[in-house]
């Protein structure tokens, strides 16, 4: 299992190499300025007196940085695996679970366990709260996604908002599909849908719909909401667009292709 860190720890170890590495940086650093910035005399005297915003600035780029390579997810996973436990009566083995590299805004972990169905959940889901889906059996109803939890669990960062992206409105499926963007699939958003009840009891996108990466048999493209005082699995078209049909942006293990948008 993942072991859950704070992001204070720190071993002795870890804080002598830690403190090299910012001295080599900043040597680092201080010959590229001195070797790059073309001034005179009166230059380099104004950024001597602007000392202390230089620090500043460059203490948030730091600090930024430093944050986006030790984001830590163990309490995420332990809380997927009291998740799992809570409502679907297992104990996956999350140890050896692939989590995707971090990047900055996606920090909501999705976990999916092995075996899971779409069938499954949304069962679970109906005991929770009034659900409605367009076709009762979502398993042979929706064509199986490039990401499934047949073969083992697997994991993937969304954005942690209420309602889906922004950024992704007006962008009907087959515009997504073009563009070759990763994007939450129904299995991934109906999971998302009772994790984020378990932690809130609230819904997610009250005011606008998820338009997820998954297809009906039929070729229509998969849609969530909460729409009516009821969770909402339904269709339209893949060459729809409007500005409250908005797919969520996934990272995933899978390599990002050429072209692909977050």
């Amino acid at each position: 299992m993942l072991k859950t860190l704070t992001p204070s720890t720190m071993t002795e170890g870890q804080k002598v190499k830690f403190n090299r590495l910012v001295e080599d940086i900043v040597i680092h650093a201080a010959k590229v300025v001195v070797s790059q910035i073309e001034t005179d005399t009166e230059g380099w005297q104004r950024f001597l007196a602007n000392g202390d915003k230089v620090k500043v600035a460059v203490t948030s780029t730091f600090v930024n940085k430093a944050r986006e390579f030790t984001f830590t997810y163990g309490e995420q996973v332990s809380d997927w695996i009291a998740f799992y436990r809570k409502y679907f009566n297992l104990d996956p083995d999350l140890s050896g679970l692939e989590i995707p590299d971090h990047q900055e805004g996606f920090d909501r972990l999705i976990v999916v366990a092995k075996g899971l169905t779409l069938n499954q959940v949304f069962g679970v889901c109906k005991k929770q709260f009034p659900c409605y889906r367009y076709l009762e059996d979502l398993d042979n109803a929706i064509r199986p996604d490039d990401r499934c939890a047949q073969n083992g669990a697997y994991a993937i960062w969304v954005r942690d908002r209420i309602e889906a992206d922004e950024e992704n409105k007006n962008q009907s499926f087959n515009k997504r599909r073009t563009q070759v963007c990763d994007d939450e699939n129904i299995l991934e958003r109906v999971v998302h849908e009772l994790k984020y009840f378990d932690e809130t009891g609230k819904h997610l996108d009250i005011n606008n719909w998820t338009l997820t990466s998954s297809l009906w048999s039929s070729g229509s493209a998969v849609y969530a909401c909460w729409s009516v005082d009821r969770f909402y699995v339904g269709w339209n078209d893949p060459d729809y667009s409007f500005s409250n049909l908005r797919a969520r942006s996934a990272v995933s293990c899978r390599p990002k292709p050429s072209g692909a948008k977050a």
